[in-house]
């Protein structure tokens, strides 16, 4: 927002309009229930138990009306915190502009009232209308036994959250027209899940892409991510800003990520490192594509198997057995349920079948040290320094050098390790082409970014982890996911536990061509059951 402009803090959405009707029922029902601007009045009787049908009608009633008529105080008196509900609704028609605010509340399901919302923002003599559909419910207040509504900013707008705030006034930015590598506009409504990023694009770039702030009202997040814009009033003028994106492998991952709840996936040229689509289907909006941390599974073992190479362990067509267990200093590892033992395994078999009784089997073998994955991760794939310039926020994984049990579970993915689909789709993209090629969503020549360097893998090195991973997209654990797919194709498929989780995270990575890209999609199982699908549809449309 631009300078001297006061902030609205979320929870004051709804204010200033009443007609006649809705102020009599608010009068009516302070009386009856002994709420209002005043404060809260000693209910009678003090009730006990859920909020009946009359006590959920009349509660919401007498909410509305005094949110209608502008009386943040009266409103807050309704609700089970009335601190920050006072402050939030009374700070919203003076900072956020927004008045001529009428609700209709929908059909009461037990004691949750959904209503809509029908307002005016208005700014400097402009003005634009307003409406969004959000939801109530009514709880038994635990001290004074009235019928309240459960507070929380969403009241307000279903896309506020705690600390947000509403302001209405020039942007903090100019818009962008954010466009893909070929000049398709990309946008919000064709990408949903681009969203985020837009707004984070817009935020670090608008300056630069040459456009003029407009006015807007937005939502201020408590966390300093990018501002979103809810309403314009006034255009700017947008300035243009390229991306590395595909529209065509964007608009596979959004379609694919929408069929698993909880899913991220990232794809990425592996000969020259740019983002061709990032894709996310959560609950919370956040970013876990770029920036999550969470125990990849046996994804991990591209990297592991690098490391039992380079360090001359063993090779792709050397022994690396797969016992039904394996003990590593008092902690007993298994497979899954159904592989069966092979105590003659290769590595390529013990790879393709994902046996992670073969790969602790080896990590104690010479010359390896607590620190060896960690000094392949960082020195070969270009990860854990935290030192990554995408163009928006990321991680760029960690694998801390361990001691103990964990120095087992980081070789399998587990312990200590966290990645996300970004570092494994480069993992992949480092795997297959030999080089580390910091992946990139913005041309680092926009903003003079330096671009993370590593040695990469010794060619010989990167051949093997690439036939093995052909060789696990043709006969192994992502056989079913890569079928139909043609090109040169491989995978590698991962399973992460997670501590109270009854199901795991699905992992899975592979390339096609000159396209690498990785999933997850948390509690979806096994690699091939959610992310294997995710992968697959994204780089059927990517090369």
């Amino acid at each position: 927002m631009g300078k001297g402009v006061k902030v609205a803090v979320v929870g004051g959405v709804f204010a200033v309009m009443v007609g006649g009707a809705g102020y009599g029922v608010y009068n009516i029902v302070s009386a009856v229930s002994g709420g209002g601007s005043g404060g809260a009045g000693a209910a009678e009787t003090k009730r006990s138990g859920p909020p009946g049908a009359d006590e959920v009608r009349a509660t919401s009633e007498a909410f509305f009306a005094a949110w209608e008529k502008g009386d943040g105080d009266g409103a807050a008196s309704y609700t089970d915190n009335a601190q920050e509900a006072g402050a939030l609704l009374t700070g919203y028609g003076e900072d956020a502009r927004i008045g001529a605010v009428r609700i209709t509340p929908g059909k009461v399901t037990g004691t949750t009232v959904p209503f809509t919302v029908k307002a005016t923002v208005r700014y400097d003599g402009t003005s634009k209308p307003l409406s969004y559909a959000s939801e109530l419910t009514v709880v038994r207040g635990r001290t004074t036994g009235r019928a309240l509504v459960d507070w929380e900013p969403s009241v307000v707008h279903p896309d506020l959250k705690d600390g947000d705030m509403l302001v209405t006034g020039e942007s903090a930015q100019p818009p962008i027209e954010a466009v893909d590598r070929d000049g398709v506009v990309l946008t919000k409504e064709k990408y949903p899940s681009l969203g985020p990023v837009l707004d984070t694009l817009r935020e670090k770039y608008g300056e630069q892409a040459g456009g003029t702030p407009g006015v807007e009202l937005v939502i201020k997040h408590a966390d300093e991510t990018a501002d979103t814009p809810l309403l314009t009033l006034a255009e700017g003028k947008p300035g243009r800003l390229r991306t590395t994106i595909g529209a065509g492998v964007q608009d596979a991952a959004e379609r694919a990520v929408r069929r698993f709840a909880e899913s991220s996936v990232v794809a990425v040229k592996p000969s020259t490192g740019e983002v061709l689509a990032v894709a996310n289907h959560r609950e919370d909006g956040f970013n876990a594509a770029f920036q999550g941390q969470v125990a990849p599974g046996s994804t991990m073992k591209i990297v592991t198997a690098a490391m039992l190479i380079d360090n001359g362990v063993t090779s792709m067509n050397g022994p690396a057995p797969c016992p039904p267990t394996a003990t590593w200093q008092s902690q007993t590892f298994k497979n899954l349920t159904d592989m069966q033992p092979d105590e003659g395994a290769t590595l390529a078999n013990s790879f393709l079948r994902s046996c992670n009784t073969a790969f602790i089997k080896l990590i104690d073998e010479q010359p390896l040290t607590d620190a060896s994955l960690t000094q392949e991760a960082e020195q070969r794939f270009g990860l854990g320094r935290g030192d990554w310039k995408t163009g928006i926020a990321s991680f760029d994984g960690s694998v801390p050098a361990s001691g103990g049990p964990d120095r087992a579970a980081n070789a399998i993915g587990q312990g200590q390790v966290q990645m996300n689909p970004l570092t494994m789709a480069s993992v992949t993209a480092t795997a297959i082409t030999g080089a580390f090629r910091q992946p990139y969503l913005v041309p680092p020549e926009l903003d003079g970014r330096q671009l993370r360097q590593a040695d990469g893998l010794r060619a010989d090195t990167a051949a093997q982890l690439k036939q093995m991973m052909r060789l696990t997209a043709t006969q192994g654990t992502g056989r079913d996911a890569m079928t139909g797919l043609s090109g040169d194709i491989g995978a590698k498929t991962g399973s992460a536990e997670v501590d109270g989780k009854a199901t795991s995270d699905s992992w899975f990575t592979g390339f096609r061509n000159d396209v690498a890209a990785a999933a997850m999609a948390q509690q979806g199982g096994h690699g091939g059951d959610a992310a294997g699908p995710i992968v697959a549809a994204v780089l059927r449309a990517g090369s």
